[in-house]
């Protein structure tokens, strides 16, 4: 899953992005308005943890914008970020009036400065799960259980060892299930922009992942890309 953190304290941007990415998350900084609308026109993101006091102006502004971009129709294009991108405020701004306020201008959590990386971590999987459209914390496929709470995978019952990108990946493709996923749409969301990517990273794990869960559970269409049916085969 990829996170846009928009903080300006260089200091709390970068313990984030470091207890994040120790979670399996991808995450890109930026430390203003305009720079995070640059990266919300440029990418896709899962989630953004969202400051208001920024270098250039307040994240409401940034918020108000987003929530009033022209619906999303098919792929996210270049230009067009997707108004229905879920944003968790982390301020320190914790008035009633001040938490609220944010909420009415459309965020879809609100927390306060200092807070437990759990509590934001347990935060962002609520809005995740909120966000495919799941109740369920799990996410069951056929024989295949992942938790992304604690990142283990089981099949039928028994847990299956998975390296931290191998769940990654096998994650992106149980929330797409149905869709085909190109290869960039994937690498898009597990890698952040200051990461090395070898050309043939996901296939690599994606042979792993059908190895360890049986090669009909990840099908590919040629020239397209990959994907999990709706109905995993016997």
């Amino acid at each position: 899953m990829r996170i846009l953190v928009v903080e300006d304290d260089a200091g709390i941007a970068s313990g984030l992005r470091s207890n994040l990415q120790q979670r399996g998350y991808a995450v890109d900084v930026s430390d203003g308005v305009a720079s995070a609308w640059s990266a919300l026109r440029a990418e896709r993101f899962d989630a953004v943890l969202l400051d208001l006091g920024l270098v250039d102006g307040d994240g409401s502004e940034l918020l108000r914008r987003l929530r009033l971009s022209p619906p999303a129709t098919g792929a996210v294009s270049a230009t067009l970020p997707d108004p229905a991108t879920p944003v968790l405020i982390v301020t320190a701004r914790d008035q009633v009036h001040q938490r609220i306020a944010g909420l009415d201008q459309g965020a879809d959590d609100y927390l306060t400065k200092p807070f437990d990386v759990d509590e934001l971590d347990a935060r962002l999987r609520a809005l995740l799960r909120r966000a495919a459209g799941r109740a369920s914390p799990t996410i069951r496929l056929g024989d295949i259980e992942l938790d992304p709470a604690t990142r283990t995978v089981r099949q039928q019952g028994k847990p299956v060892e998975m390296s931290p990108r191998e769940f990654s990946v096998l994650l992106v493709l149980l929330e797409a299930r149905g869709r085909v996923l190109s290869r960039q749409q994937i690498e898009e969301r597990l890698y952040s922009w200051d990461a090395a990517v070898e050309s043939n990273a996901v296939e690599v794990h994606i042979h792993h992942l059908r190895r360890k869960l049986g090669s009909a559970s990840i099908q590919t269409m040629r020239g397209v890309g990959y994907f999990m049916p709706q109905e995993k085969p016997a």
